[in-house]
């Protein structure tokens, strides 16, 4: 490898640097970083590093103070071909001179390295030699596995590139006749816009009271949605009966991929037989592919596949889209102070409890 330079460049030229990066990813985008400082107080860093004028890595570094001590994070980061080792060591040293600098507790790092495919004990289970050789990198510069995942460790993902009628075939054959049910029924999907975000809050809290996840108040939507759409970095669909919005998706994208980030319906069990929100995934793989994105990344998947997981229920939904399921290598943490460390991570657990006891009165 030639000369590499570290540098910090200005947060406007920052998505147009780092589009084509292996992996890049809207979590990795300025607007999120712009959405983490106003919603939560994470303070965005933006890193890149050149070998003569090409962009070889980058990292949209998240920072929260804690007195003069810091906790970071890097969502999705960072972003390089991790196949060459050597530069993946080069700039996990630099970031690891960073967290000292900032005097971190912890430096988070969460990339799409792929540790496994397929589900584990099944034929299609196989380990990637590559993501092995990544964890090794880090852990000799003394890094280890995180304690704390704050994405989704595994994921199903699906080739657009092989155009619709491979998609649909690739599906389950109950799968094809759920997508192709609501059409028939009166089931519409149209485009959303910021006019909707109230609508949709209404019918996310509802479907968090259904199923029994917590939700923020609408406030937090109100900028996640409305800042990743104005930045081009989110698209909106939502499925209507004779006017009636029953479901909607909300998509992330940028470089090439689309994730579905989160989805809604209605409790009404009779329009919920319409099969609204399994035609919304299909037609959000249909406006992705039209867009040129490459990956539809369903976004979620088990941690331990059987029925004690929380994601298990809805990870049938989607394993029935066809796709392949992928198990990337997870968080990884390194800290200048291991004992603070040990500490932060007993300490926050506790505090997450309380915070949920607070919420719920």
């Amino acid at each position: 490898m030639s000369i590499l330079r570290h540098e910090q460049p200005p947060a406007a030229a920052w998505d147009s640097l780092i589009r084509h990066l292996p992996g890049a990813h809207p979590l990795q985008t300025a607007a999120w970083g712009a959405f983490k400082q106003r919603s939560t107080g994470w303070q965005p860093s933006f890193h890149l590093w050149r070998e003569g004028e090409t962009v070889r890595a980058a990292a949209m570094l998240l920072t929260r103070r804690i007195g003069p001590l810091a906790v970071q994070y890097i969502p999705k980061g960072p972003l390089l071909d991790y196949t060459d080792l050597a530069l993946l060591d080069r700039v996990s040293a630099d970031l690891q001179a960073i967290s000292r600098q900032a005097f971190a507790i912890q430096i988070k790092i969460d990339p799409d390295v792929v540790m496994a495919r397929g589900e584990p004990g099944t034929p299609e289970d196989r380990a990637d030699a590559n993501g092995a050789a990544v964890m090794e990198v880090l852990r000799r510069r003394g890094w280890r596995a995180s304690p704390e995942q704050v994405q989704f460790r595994n994921t199903i993902l699906i080739d657009l590139r092989q155009g619709e009628e491979a998609i649909l075939a690739g599906m389950g054959q109950g799968k094809r006749r759920k997508v192709r049910y609501g059409p028939k029924h009166g089931v519409t999907v149209r485009a959303g816009s910021a006019a909707d975000f109230e609508m949709m809050y209404a019918l996310y809290a509802e479907t968090g009271a259904r199923n029994g996840f917590l939700t923020r108040p609408y406030a937090y939507y109100l900028e996640e949605w409305g800042m990743m759409l104005e930045a081009g970095h989110a698209h909106l669909l939502i499925a209507e009966v004779e006017g009636r919005p029953v479901a909607h998706v909300v998509l992330f994208h940028f470089g090439g991929k689309c994730l579905y980030f989160i989805g809604a319906s209605t409790s009404d069990n009779e329009l919920r037989k319409l099969m609204p929100a399994d035609l919304l995934q299909w037609e959000a793989m249909r406006w992705a592919a039209a867009q040129g994105y490459a990956i539809y990344d369903l976004w979620g998947a088990p941690t331990r596949f059987d029925d004690s997981d929380p994601l298990w229920g809805v990870y049938g939904f989607k394993r029935d889209f066809g796709g392949e399921l992928v198990r990337y290598i997870g968080a990884w943490d390194y800290t200048p102070l291991p004992p603070l460390y040990a500490l932060y991570h007993e300490a926050m657990p506790r505090l997450r409890k309380m915070i949920r006891r607070l919420r719920r009165r």
